[in-house]
């Protein structure tokens, strides 16, 4: 027997054309940013009237926010089960620094949108909450420096402030470059940015 209309088939559709056109606006706030975004924008992206986009969403601002939201929920609940594991210090270090790019990967318009809009949106009340991730971020990367340092996983004499910050702004900028299909894997991106960071680039020599 046919769906009757508005049944489970026509809530999947809608469900499903919601998230497509979420993507069309994550690809578009990440590539001409989102002021230089409009509803209209969006609309002919997606081969729809712009009234049309309305039946989903009531705003661009509601479409950027609902992006930020699932994607920085998605990334802190994957750093807290880093954090909660049983996994030794340098273990858990390399496991975020993978997440990292395994979700550039994944959700590569969604990191190009919080590292291009973050300071932009935070002006705005209702993404307040940007400044806090950005808060729990560092304390995320913060605790897991700490910890490598007090079991002896790092350096002793690091400075945990200046790694923190190289790490937040060597790895996440890996946004502007990185291309999913590209000549590197994220696999194979981490490992060399993990190889740079925890045995560094210059050639040992034997002074014996």
């Amino acid at each position: 027997m046919p769906e009757q209309a508005g049944g489970p088939a026509a809530s999947t559709a809608g469900a499903s054309r919601r998230e497509e056109l979420l993507r069309i606006a994550a690809d578009l706030f990440a590539t001409k940013g989102f002021r230089n975004t409009t509803v209209r924008d969006i609309a002919d992206a997606a081969g729809i009237l712009s009234g049309s986009l309305y039946h989903h969403f009531d705003s661009k601002e509601s479409m950027v926010d609902e992006l930020m939201r699932t994607f920085q929920a998605e990334l802190f609940a994957a750093y807290d089960d880093i954090l909660a594991s049983p996994d030794d210090a340098r273990s858990k270090f390399e496991r975020a620094v993978r997440l990292s790019f395994e979700t550039i990967e994944r959700r590569g318009a969604e990191v190009a949108i919080f590292q291009n809009e973050a300071a932009t949106l935070g002006q705005l009340e209702r993404f307040g909450y940007l400044a806090e991730r950005n808060r729990q971020s560092r304390d995320v990367w913060v605790s897991l420096l700490t910890e490598g340092v007090e079991t002896g996983a790092l350096r002793a004499d690091l400075d945990i402030t200046l790694t923190y910050r190289f790490i937040r702004d060597t790895v996440w900028v890996a946004v502007r470059w990185y291309r999913p299909g590209g000549p590197h894997t994220t696999t194979e991106v981490a490992d060399q940015y993990l190889t740079i960071l925890l045995d560094g680039i210059a050639k040992d020599h034997d002074h014996a």
